[in-house]
């Protein structure tokens, strides 16, 4: 018996000691291991690692900069200007006139983040929409072309890939689960300086009618973003992206502590639908939605205050075969209400081509049940910025 409790107060020594070995020199290694999502290999970190609490000490955020920053890339764009007229590459004419070489390329820079270990690349579709050659840099100093594989304008984001050994991959957190408050980071390649890691909070969740993408569900941070961070990972404490950062609110150009990222919700449905289909499949059914005001509600004699009132549909288009008609108010698509123009966008482009869809109107203070059969998005031209 007094063996056996040697033998068993030994064993518990070594582990404790063990334990205390690995909880010093390896936190990592402790931590829950990760989910893969099965269909493009891609990790997916555990519900409970969002929003989670500061790691690597007290108020300290280097285990987060420390997993996450090698998957971050640096991404440098090269495109040819368009040709001049022939009377413009004259050499007297451009002694005089001062023109500049149409040969001379244009340059480009922002971030990237690598996702799957098969090297797929998330960024922003502007910057890399006007590119001949992409360059990727990453923060090991190793560098390669880069292919790319597809845009999607309506998120701004893009998908690009390399070939290289060993490449560090970002976990995908779950930004479904952030709340306004959680610590963020956003580790980009600002003004081309090189790396850098920012920290800020979450400021606001949701946001839309910005005027930047068709589909716009923006996480709203004050973490400092600028100029060379579009592309770049919004992280949180435990190093897992949460969004790709891709646009500021500025009057100067710098960062002003108001920044958006794509939330990874979204980019991770952009990414599975490029690599499988060559681009992002959407719902359409061709109608111009507003949202109701008391000028409109008088107008169309409606007895709301709230919703979604269809002041334009395209003839012959999948509404206007259903029978949806101007002045109609729309209130659900298959039983999800629709209140405002960004959850109808959204509920419409869920929606599966050539799959009948129940759509609730209301046309004269009547409720109507209607059945409409939605196409495909047509693919659209990226917005001027």
């Amino acid at each position: 018996m007094r063996r056996l409790w040697l033998l068993f107060s030994q064993t518990v020594t070594i582990l404790v000691a063990v334990w205390f070995v690995l909880i010093t020199l390896k936190p990592e290694w402790l931590q829950r291991p990760y989910q893969w999502n099965s269909t493009l290999n891609v990790p997916q970190a555990p519900d409970s690692a969002a929003g989670a609490g500061r790691s690597g000490g007290a108020g300290s955020l280097r285990i987060a900069a420390q997993k996450s920053s090698p998957s971050v890339v640096s991404i440098n764009t090269s495109s040819r200007k368009q040709n001049l007229p022939d009377h413009a590459k004259d050499p007297w004419f451009k002694f005089f006139f001062k023109e500049q070489d149409d040969a001379s390329p244009n340059a480009g820079l922002g971030s990237g983040v690598i996702v799957t270990p098969d090297g797929y690349i998330l960024t922003n579709n502007h910057v890399i929409e006007t590119a001949d050659e992409i360059t990727v840099i990453l923060n090991d100093g190793r560098s390669t072309r880069a292919k790319l594989v597809g845009t999607d304008p309506d998120t701004d984001l893009a998908v690009l890939k390399i070939k290289l050994d060993m490449l560090p991959v970002m976990v995908m957190s779950n930004s479904d689960q952030l709340q306004v408050g959680d610590i963020v980071l956003a580790i980009g390649n600002p003004f081309g300086v090189g790396q850098t890691v920012t920290s800020g909070i979450v400021s606001a969740l949701g946001r839309n009618q910005l005027g930047i993408n068709t589909f716009e569900n923006f996480i709203q941070t004050d973490a400092a973003i600028n100029p060379g961070n579009s592309g770049g990972a919004l992280v949180d404490v435990q190093g897992n992206l949460l969004g790709i950062n891709t646009a500021i609110y500025s009057r100067s150009g710098g960062s002003m502590g108001i920044g958006f990222a794509i939330p990874v919700s979204t980019a991770r449905q952009v990414l599975e639908g490029i690599v499988k289909n060559g681009q992002v499949v959407r719902g359409w059914i061709g109608v111009e939605p507003t949202e109701i005001t008391a000028d409109l509600a008088k107008t169309f004699n409606i007895q709301r205050n709230s919703g979604v009132i269809i002041t334009g549909v395209l003839q012959n288009g999948p509404a206007f075969k259903a029978g949806i008609r101007p002045g109609d108010v729309l209130l659900a698509i298959d039983g999800q209400p629709v209140k405002t123009v960004a959850e109808l966008l959204a509920r419409v482009s869920a929606l599966k081509p050539g799959q009948v869809a129940r759509v609730t109107v209301m046309r004269q203070n009547d409720t109507i049940e209607m059945s409409v059969i939605p196409g495909q998005r047509p693919k659209a031209k990226a917005p001027l910025r």
